[in-house]
């Protein structure tokens, strides 16, 4: 078997392959996209960083791959669903840079709040600028963490040993699992009111893309310092820059950029922002965890077939794999769906599995839900192998019962989630043998597809209210192509759910929640 090392992986990494008996390793870095096309059939296993795309395209001109290997966390150069697919098992590593990555972090926030790049170049350019460079200490100040995942707790446990107040703001944290870390979880609202330092450390999603905008900054301390080591479209980079301009933002340090190399230099230039080219990474210890992990990953799937760290296959033998893949499907499914709604901290996840299924081992469906629960918020950190490890970290309790009746249904799986708030239930189930559907979501009962574009709709049943909304739709050119209504009395309580073609995007969603007897408007993607 044959292995492709692109991008600069640690060499410690590539010894491991070289060293794996029954397997061959070429390195070949900065390969053009035709060029990686053109060899890429010779390989069952690629291993990358964060450099080199497999596309689809690569992927289609790959017919010996088995596996794809990330040295590192974010996959958005890998096209997941069509390796999927074809059956190639796409690996990343979470957690070999983490304390890498939080080091930057305080690294850049102790720069930026003393000065010390602007004072340096000043330095090395004769000059001595003492009164110019005037800082601000970080003791005593609140450091406001948006994401308390692996780096961002991290970056919370440090930076109380610095002496500051650490507030924090996670969607799916519980108050006593924050608690236990020694951080007061607060609204993102509050965070912002409150904080002298914000860092953020989130995946990008739609929630979190331009979460740094003129609105939010709005809301923000006079002379706040914000910090970005997570991904750089989280930034809306024009608004950030005003506020810096206008002296609401005393200062910015950034190590991600919507396009890297950036190609917008209006921030870049700024005396008050600092920022390194996206070296949150890279150190030679955090290079070679990854590559060590990675190589040590995909070696052990070509010549055992074990499965670590898989994002898109479950740890479960090929024959067992084939009777419980469409529920392990539906499960991920149900959960993508209740992850996209919950907006405050998970206390405990109930899986109950009714029928035919609870005679099945039903540990993958558990997982697999676990997974898509966390997904939304926490996108490349959580996968099929290491969600119920995710879970226990977050404080979440999860159990599992099997009922043998499954009332209504050969095979029925119901999955109730116990928030800081309330509860969330769904239950879910196959129509034929491959087809998932979502037949309850609270106390609404139905036929819901869950795929592709989504719209919930919360009204009042009225009529007119589903004309109404699919002449919205029709106007801003969104096609309908299942729909599906559900109510609890006449007059009462409505629940729409409408997938489409395309995704609406916000002036259709705006202009929906405008409508007369409309409650609610939620857009997800499954």
């Amino acid at each position: 078997m044959k292995v492709l090392v692109l991008d600069n992986i640690s060499e410690v990494g590539v010894k491991i392959l070289r060293e794996a008996k029954g397997i061959d390793v070429d390195v070949k870095s900065g390969l053009s996209p035709d060029e990686l096309k053109s060899i890429v059939g010779q390989y069952q296993g690629v291993a990358i960083r964060g450099a080199s795309k497999i596309t689809a395209d690569v992927i289609a001109a790959g017919e010996n791959l088995r596996v794809v290997g990330r040295a590192g966390t974010g996959l958005d150069n890998v096209d997941i669903p069509v390796a999927t697919k074809r059956g190639i098992v796409v690996m990343n590593t979470p957690g070999g840079n983490s304390v890498t990555t939080a080091e930057h972090t305080l690294s850049m926030m102790m720069a930026l709040s003393r000065n010390i790049p602007q004072a340096s170049a000043s330095m090395k350019s004769g000059k001595w600028e003492k009164k110019k460079f005037g800082g601000a200490e970080v003791y005593n100040k609140t450091l406001g963490v948006v994401g308390l995942g692996k780096i961002g707790s991290i970056v919370a446990d440090r930076a109380a040993g610095l002496g500051m107040h650490v507030v924090a703001y996670d969607p799916v944290l519980s108050e006593d699992q924050a608690r236990q870390m020694g951080v007061r979880l607060v609204s993102l609202d509050e965070l912002f009111q409150e904080a002298d330092f914000i860092t953020l450390h989130v995946p990008l999603t739609d929630d979190t893309r331009g979460l740094i905008n003129a609105k939010n900054i709005a809301k923000m301390k006079n002379g706040v310092r914000i910090i970005n080591c997570s991904r750089g479209p989280v930034v809306n980079e024009e608004d950030l820059a005003g506020a810096v301009e206008s002296g609401k933002v005393a200062g910015v340090a950034l190590d991600v950029y919507p396009v890297e190399p950036p190609e917008n230099r209006r921030l870049i230039d700024m005396d008050k922002v600092i920022c390194t080219p996206h070296l949150g990474a890279s150190t030679k210890e955090a290079q070679e965890n990854v590559a060590v992990a990675v190589a040590t990953q995909i070696r052990d799937f070509l010549l055992y077939g074990t499965v670590v760290n898989a994002v898109n296959a479950p740890a479960v033998s090929g024959e067992a794999l084939l009777v419980l893949r469409p529920f392990i499907d539906l499960s991920e499914r149900l959960g993508l769906f209740l992850g996209q709604i919950i907006r405050s901290g998970i206390k405990s996840v109930r899986a109950e599995f009714c029928g035919a299924v609870s005679e099945m081992d039903v540990k993958p469906m558990t997982t697999a839900f676990l997974t898509g629960l966390l997904t939304p918020s926490m996108k490349d950190d959580v996968n099929q192998v290491n969600a119920p490890v995710v879970a226990t970290e977050r404080g979440i309790v999860v159990s599992e019962t099997r009922v043998s009746k499954a009332e209504n249904f050969l095979s029925l799986l119901r999955f109730l989630v116990v928030t800081e708030n309330r509860e969330h239930a769904v239950e879910g189930t196959l129509f034929g043998r491959t087809e998932p559907r979502m037949v309850r979501y609270g106390r609404f009962s139905g036929e819901f597809d869950l795929s592709g574009n989504l719209l919930l709709i919360s009204a009042t049943d009225r009529p007119g209210v589903i004309g109404g909304i699919g002449a919205a739709l029709g106007a801003r050119h969104i096609n309908i192509s299942h729909f599906q209504f559900a109510r609890l009395e006449e007059g009462g309580e409505a629940l729409l759910f409408l997938n489409t073609d395309s995704r609406a995007d916000d002036a259709s969603l705006e202009t929906l929640r405008a409508l007369e007897n409309v409650k609610s408007v939620q857009r997800l993607t499954i």
